[in-house]
């Protein structure tokens, strides 16, 4: 992301969306009420007296809508900003719907919370490149994931062959396994590769890509999961694997976090977990660790709950709902803390 204008007096910061983590990161600043200015295309404004006039075709404007819904559509890669236009050359009062993708510039007008403003910080100095890649392989199927800012997402599934010769002249397996470094190769695989999956499969892919590709293979971490897939490559994340690409990441880290708490929470032991009570220990002073979800975040009030624990030397993290460990979170309430020591 690349903030093009910054006016404090009115509170207008234009973004440059460079990335499907610069979307992620739009979706959660912009939030109901909020002014946003763009180009568009709409169908021009043309006096007439027919009863039912022509269908005018559709011409560039610039429009600045407020807004009244948004989504942060992962799949296809858009985000959508939907409201009543407020400026604009024609149609004011009427809903008018952005659709935001990569490569696009925006206007955000709204008055900026501290925490915020750090966001945006923190999206702006943040790689474009994925933080790593994932290679979850069994004896059925490949699926290379990428860890993003956002969480993870798959970006391959390669099927392993059944009976009979899918590669005829060739080894089935080495065929495969052609088709997955193949997909390797033209995915940027950020700092780090990790290959993952139970046992076998996982050890012969390494062993022959050794011998294939000596330099990529150099770059690959082995770790053992009890199961493939997308649920391998969830496995993998909570367990902390100790490869570079989970102890420098933002999900990594997140997901630790969560498992953390709830090892606490299992126990009975120094956390806290809910509004009420957590705003209780960040009065007391006791939080260590405040995890918020970027959902939670959208609620004004938490805003004092954070200054509150920072001001206490509390370090607060926000957690992702886009990846599982976010999702646990939200289900206790969508806030939580670690504590230096347990309330009675």
């Amino acid at each position: 992301m690349k903030v093009l204008r910054k006016d404090p007096r009115t509170g207008i910061i234009k973004l440059r969306l460079q990335s499907l983590d610069d979307l992620w990161h739009v979706a959660n600043l912009v939030e109901k009420g909020d002014l946003v200015r763009a180009s568009t295309t709409r169908r021009r404004e043309e006096a007439t007296d027919k009863v039912r006039p022509d269908r005018m075709d559709k011409i560039r404007m610039t429009l600045a809508v407020r807004v009244e819904d948004l989504e942060f559509r992962e799949f296809d890669v858009h985000l959508r900003v939907s409201g009543v236009i407020e400026e604009g050359p024609q149609d004011l009062g009427r809903h008018h719907t952005f659709t935001f993708t990569v490569d696009e510039d925006l206007e955000i007008q709204k008055t900026w919370r501290a925490s915020q403003l750090r966001r945006l910080d923190e999206s702006v100095t943040a790689t474009e490149k994925p933080l790593g890649t994932f290679l979850a392989i069994d004896d059925e199927e490949a699926v290379i994931a990428q860890l993003r800012q956002y969480g993870v997402r798959e970006v391959a599934s390669i099927r392993a062959p059944r009976q009979g010769k899918m590669y005829p002249g060739k080894d089935e397996h080495v065929a495969h396994y052609e088709e997955v470094l193949g997909a390797l190769k033209r995915a940027d695989l950020g700092q780090a590769l990790v290959v993952l999956g139970p046992g076998f499969e996982r050890e012969r892919f390494g062993k022959w890509l050794a011998e294939k590709d000596a330099a990529l293979a150099a770059r690959a971490v082995q770790h053992g999961t009890s199961q493939g897939g997308m649920r391998g490559v969830a496995e993998a994340l909570r367990s902390g694997a100790g490869a570079k690409v989970f102890e420098e990441s933002r999900v990594g880290m997140e997901t630790r976090l969560v498992e953390r708490l709830l090892e606490e929470i299992g126990r009975d032991g120094p956390c806290t977990y809910g509004p009420a009570q957590v705003a209780a220990a960040v009065e007391a002073g006791a939080v260590e660790t405040l995890l918020i979800t970027d959902m939670k975040l959208r609620d004004v009030a938490v805003e004092e709950l954070l200054r509150k624990a920072e001001g206490a030397k509390g370090h607060v993290v926000i957690v992702s709902t886009h990846h599982e460990a976010g999702k646990k979170l939200e289900s206790l309430g969508g806030v939580a803390a670690l504590l230096r020591y347990a309330l009675t």
